[in-house]
């Protein structure tokens, strides 16, 4: 029995042993080699050039950023032309905007991050439920941690339909996936998890309307796009009458129907490469430590916009409305946004690293996730660190890798036993 025990306590340690160190190796990328050399911007333009130029099947606009500057650029389209000023739809990316509009309400004291969100609505409230509502919180609904399990996903308008209220919006949502029950409400104790929320942005967006006494695309105009000189950026794209629009792609190529929202911080933003270069630039601290940004927000504001507010897999992943994709070596992250739609094809990713001020911008229509997969591959090279979306496509191999480990294990712990008792039954 001593004997079986000791086998099988020594096993156990190098299996365990073994799928540590799988795990460590994936996560840092040990045996992956990134698409250009390390600190070779060329390289990696040229290298993102040739992916984007086989694989792309709509219009696209690609910005590399370097210290803070713009290093390139790249445009692909199957249509009309487009250039950095094209506007394109960009999905979820809205998010990470609309979070700087409502922390510079923050800065301006004119809401706390912390209170009870039902302190700032009186047009709409959380319906009852089992947990306690007004643990839902600004903070908490920036990070997708107020517990609310909606999972949207808006669906849109089509052109020459009736679109909802913002308050009917909340009430009954049209959701992408109508199968499913998307109610705005807490289904999560608030604070305990990750649970990407749709309508927890859409909250937002009424508590802008609510404290301002402004519609959301006024304020977000004249308090974040205006400042910053993204001239090209709306919620409601025929405000600015836009006529250097990207047009958005199917899978198959085929143009798509142009959808409106009520959801305009959710998921309705329209933004050009060159914007958002902007709005990545409005990130880094100038040599005196006030923001490039004109001021727009506090260079403190911006730092607590990048602690860690939730983790996925052991890993820190979300701040205060941004994605936190991976460290950055220098006690930071790289953070960024992203949009993904199915129909149509739509994909945005931005990222930035604010301790070296390399970044990139990525917008695209007619692919499933081709801005994602090249803004992962930027973040490997900046980093040398996989992202969750990396992790996410490395998993399966992974695994594979760690059970062949434990397989070999496994027969050498029992053959070596074995081995050694019959040489010493020879001699």
């Amino acid at each position: 029995m001593r004997k079986f025990l000791k086998w099988f306590l020594t096993t156990s340690v190098g299996l365990a042993i073994w799928a540590g160190l799988m795990v460590v190796s994936t996560s840092n990328g040990w045996f992956r080699d990134s698409i250009a050399p390390v600190g070779d911007t060329q390289a990696f333009m040229d290298s993102a050039v040739a992916t984007l130029s086989k694989e792309s099947r709509g219009n696209m606009a690609f910005i590399l950023i370097n210290d803070g500057q713009i290093f390139d650029e790249f445009t692909v389209s199957i249509g009309h032309p487009v250039d950095r000023n094209t506007v394109f739809q960009v999905a979820s990316l809205s998010k990470w905007v609309t979070a700087w509009g409502i922390m510079t309400l923050v800065d301006e004291g004119r809401l706390d991050l912390d209170v009870p969100v039902s302190t700032y609505l009186t047009r709409w409230q959380l319906p009852a439920s089992d947990y306690d509502n007004d643990a839902v919180t600004i903070r908490r609904l920036l990070s997708h941690t107020a517990g609310l399990t909606d999972g949207l996903g808006y669906a849109g308008f089509a052109p020459n339909t009736p679109i909802q209220s913002l308050e009917q919006s909340l009430t009954r949502p049209n959701s992408s996936s109508p199968e499913r029950d998307h109610s705005i409400r807490v289904g999560l104790e608030p604070g305990t998890e990750w649970k990407y929320s749709g309508g927890g942005y859409t909250i937002l967006q009424l508590v802008v309307e609510e404290v301002t006494g402004e519609s959301f695309e006024t304020y977000m105009r004249e308090t974040v796009f205006d400042p910053l000189t993204m001239n090209h950026t709306s919620y409601q794209i025929d405000q600015r009458n836009h006529m250097n629009q990207a047009v958005s792609y199917q899978l198959d190529g085929t143009p798509a129907t142009r959808f409106f929202w009520t959801n305009h911080a959710a998921s309705s933003l329209y933004t050009s490469a060159a914007d958002m270069t902007r709005f990545l630039q409005a990130h880094l601290a100038s040599p005196d430590g006030q923001a490039v940004g004109r001021g727009s927000l506090k260079p403190e504001t911006l730092r607590q916009m990048r602690e860690p507010q939730a983790s996925m897999f052991g890993m820190d992943f979300w701040g205060l409305g941004a994605i936190l994709h991976a460290p950055n070596k220098n006690g930071d992250f790289v953070i960024g946004g992203a949009g993904i739609r199915a129909r149509p094809a739509i994909n945005a990713d931005v990222r930035l690293n604010p301790a070296s001020g390399n970044g990139i911008v990525v917008l695209q229509t007619g692919n499933r996730a081709l801005a994602s997969d090249l803004a992962s591959e930027w973040t490997f090279w900046e980093t040398g660190k996989r992202d969750l979306f990396l992790m996410k496509n490395a998993i399966g191999p992974m695994l594979k890798y760690i059970i062949t480990g434990w397989l070999v294990i496994l027969v050498f712990s029992l053959v070596l036993p074995w081995q050694m008792r019959r040489r010493r039954n020879r001699q």
